[in-house]
């Protein structure tokens, strides 16, 4: 036969190849492989005794695969290596989609991303040898040639001009042991077998998991935390999970080793796992999910949806098990993976249950789980930021009033689920106000005594908005505190909006004012030496710039917002202060 031309735009299919399809030009091997293995698979599907062998000899610019599989003949080589989409015919001939792992076709053609020419030849068992010569400008030619050994197929690969680093010995032995180190057939560089066909978690005995482990430090890079073995049958699907022992970024997508019919698939699949299980990277080998067209990535169907739920499910009863057979390896897990747990916590009532009793929250008494802190008072009280827990934890423990910081990630959230899969456990958000009612009044007579000079001190604070109360509350070393509820604080910030507002969203910001006309509190502490001796100033613009001065303290010690009219009450105070300290050559005082 003579020269032929492809069924097809070679240069562009090898430009969408290099450029648009594959992410390096190393998956040419990757393809080879394939198509030897789906040869030996369609073989061995007629006798289950066929031999399984991949032979490779490389040199600096050849490269030759032969495979001990079905072998084509000439009509058949014609519709697999000359015309590209043509599946009728490739299902005739027994390589069908469901059973094999690539397509022949395109496949080889991939090979013209780093080949000036392909040759092949190729005998099936009854069949004559025939030799097929494609080359990179588009031609091709076809005819028999002298009888090969046995049956099977050789396809050999000249290198082009810039691509001969992909035919160095080294790189080739590297790249079989990547993408084909789990397959199960004998394959041989110049004579040397390289791989042993076994996946990690096939090992048995007590060897399996120093395997695993040394796997995971080899191909990953870490030494896992744990181990967690894979099977969802459904999927064709074996392999491991394994923990990782440093914090993961949840906001990362994890990516995972994955093998379809023991060939690698890709070494940074995403979305094989649910979003929340961040803390694992997984290998696993799968026959039943689909890969995209680039083979590089798996394809995000129902099957896969499915497989990653159960996935999902396997992970979380790890969690659970590790809870009831080694609480003190699950504290340890907690510690570096806490995020992880809380996102499923979230929307999964079975590990809300062991967040319940296993993860630890931040409180003013120290670190608790939900658990102790139901036992211990019933109710659990939180706040739901980092700055209300720093206002009020020191004031709240004097009062031996526990509050649970309920400022970090998930964790609000979390208590306010905690209800609804734990019996008789409430839980409330702390009002900063009912600090106040904890604290002790005054009597009679030292509360008429103190009159002229909380007028004179509300006086000074009427221009903030702000009320001052005087109480009496531990620890006596605290002055005072600065409190406020959360409608005031609502209905300052709508307010303080609607002033930098437009016409139009004024009006709006104002339909929602409800006109909540409390106030915050400056509560002055009477147990305080520092506000007795206040208390007794003969001053009156001397005792002005002493609550001034208090109610800036307040402020800054409770990391509440300061603004302009507060900023320029706090620097009169200061000024004012530091000026009756620093007595002027006229008035010697």
């Amino acid at each position: 036969m003579g020269s032929e031309k492809f069924q097809v735009d070679l240069h562009g299919v090898v430009d969408l190849l290099s450029n648009h399809l594959y992410s390096s030009p190393r998956v040419y091997l990757r393809e080879l492989l394939q198509n030897a293995v789906d040869a030996i698979t369609a073989r061995r599907a007629g006798d289950a005794d066929a031999p399984g062998r991949i032979d490779v000899q490389v040199d600096d610019r050849r490269i030759s695969v032969s495979d001990s599989g079905i072998g084509l003949h000439p009509g058949q080589v014609t519709e697999l290596l000359a015309t590209i989409g043509r599946s009728s015919k490739r299902d005739e001939i027994g390589f069908a989609r469901t059973e094999f792992l690539g397509q022949f076709g395109i496949g080889l053609l991939s090979a013209f991303m780093v080949a000036e020419e392909i040759e092949v030849v190729t005998r099936p068992a009854d069949g004559p040898t025939t030799l097929w010569v494609g080359t990179a400008d588009g031609s091709y030619s076809l005819q028999e040639t002298a009888p090969r050994d046995e049956a099977g197929t050789t396809v050999t690969l000249t290198a082009r001009r810039g691509a001969e680093q992909w035919y160095k010995q080294a790189t080739v032995i590297e790249l079989i042991r990547l993408f084909g180190a789990l397959l199960p057939l004998e394959i041989k560089v110049n004579g040397e077998q390289v791989t042993d066909g076994r996946a990690p978690w096939e090992a048995t005995g007590t060897t399996q998991r120093a395997e695993l482990l040394g796997y995971a430090q080899d191909k990953l890079g870490f030494t896992p935390f744990d181990v967690i073995p894979l099977n969802i049958p459904a999927a064709g699907l074996t392999g491991v999970a394994f923990v990782l022992p440093f914090p993961a970024n949840p906001a990362e997508r994890a990516t995972h080793r994955v093998y379809l019919k023991r060939m690698l698939l890709a070494e940074g699949v995403e979305g094989l796992l649910p979003d929340w299980a961040f803390f694992v990277r997984a290998v696993i080998d799968t026959s039943e999910l689909r890969p995209t067209a680039s083979r590089e990535a798996l394809f995000d169907d129902g099957n896969l949806e499915a497989t990653r739920e159960a996935l999902g499910a396997q992970l979380r009863g790890w969690l659970v098990r590790l809870g009831s057979t080694d609480p003190a390896k699950l504290d340890r897990f907690l510690g570096i993976h806490q995020l992880g747990v809380k996102a499923l916590a979230l929307h999964d009532d079975e590990m809300l249950r062991l967040v319940y009793r296993w993860l630890r929250f931040e409180t003013n008494h120290g670190r608790m789980t939900a658990a102790e802190l139901h036992e211990r008072h019933g109710e659990i009280r939180y706040v739901a930021t980092i700055e209300e827990f720093r206002q009020l934890a020191a004031v709240a423990a004097a009062q031996q009033l526990t509050v649970v910081n309920g400022g970090y990630t998930y964790d609000s959230e979390l208590l306010e689920r905690l209800p609804d899969v734990v019996p008789e456990l409430t839980t409330s958000r702390f009002d900063p106000t009912e600090l106040s009612t904890s604290f002790d009044s005054l009597d009679p007579a030292t509360e008429l005594a103190l009159r002229p000079f909380i007028r004179l001190a509300q006086d000074a604070l009427d221009a903030v908005g702000c009320e001052v109360v005087v109480r009496a509350f531990d620890p006596a070393g605290l002055p005072a505190i600065y409190l406020v509820d959360r409608s005031a604080q609502f209905a300052a910030e709508l307010r303080s909006t609607k002033s930098k507002a437009d016409a139009l969203w004024a009006e709006v910001l104002g339909a929602l004012d409800t006109h909540d006309d409390s106030r915050p509190q400056l509560v002055l502490n009477h147990r305080s030496p520092l506000v007795r001796r206040m208390v007794s100033l003969t001053d009156p613009e001397l005792t002005r710039l002493a609550v001034e001065g208090l109610y800036g303290h307040a402020l800054m010690l409770g990391y509440h917002p300061i603004g302009p009219a507060d900023s320029a009450l706090v620097n009169r105070s200061f000024l004012g202060l530091l000026d009756q300290a620093v007595p002027s050559q006229e008035d010697p005082r």
